[in-house]
């Protein structure tokens, strides 16, 4: 059986989306923080997946699981990142310490099946000129700003010069598709 850990803080997403990966022949492991799903694969070994939110209570975001994953596992492990706030710099990061794909959200289990599969980048994906908002840009280069700082709020507003709360406040809106 093919083992899948999914590790994200919403309970009713991880249940929607475990039955679905059940129904598609997975053994689901759940976690809903870094240190649950460390320990969970601390007891049960390696999994063969691991579908993993960006996200994440308690002070560690799903990044660092994704490290810590790949550093004990390596590239034998295929990891996927949701998130429900997409971006380049988190994107980037990801790939970088280990993912195979970085999905928004909402995606479903076939979706999520499907990026298993793309251990490699392709080529012939269509490039799209786009031109990006300026609120776009700015999430972006927030999100950068903040991973730089590992997460913390604070530093990351030092360093955009912004207040902590303004910061804050722009972090808890929706970003701008376009």
């Amino acid at each position: 059986m093919t083992h899948l850990l999914l590790v994200d803080d919403d309970t009713v997403f991880c249940q929607v989306l475990g039955k679905a990966f059940e129904k598609r022949g997975f053994d689901v492991w759940v976690a809903h923080d870094v240190s649950q799903a460390m320990e969970l694969v601390g007891r049960r070994g390696a999994p063969d997946y691991a579908v993993v939110d960006l996200s994440m209570p308690g002070g560690l975001s799903g990044l660092s699981l994704v490290e810590q994953l790949h550093k004990r596992f390596g590239s034998q492990l295929g990891i996927v990142v949701l998130t429900g706030y997409a971006s380049v710099a988190t994107a980037v990061e990801a790939i970088k310490l280990g993912a195979v794909h970085y999905l928004a959200k909402p995606a479903n289990a076939d979706e999520i099946i499907q990026a298993f599969g793309k251990q490699q980048g392709d080529s012939d994906a269509d490039v799209v000129e786009n031109a990006v908002s300026v609120k776009r840009l700015e999430w972006e280069y927030i999100q950068k700003v903040l991973n730089d700082c590992d997460g913390n709020i604070s530093a990351a507003a030092r360093k955009l010069g912004l207040h902590r709360r303004t910061l804050q406040r722009k972090l808890s809106k929706r970003p701008v598709k376009n």
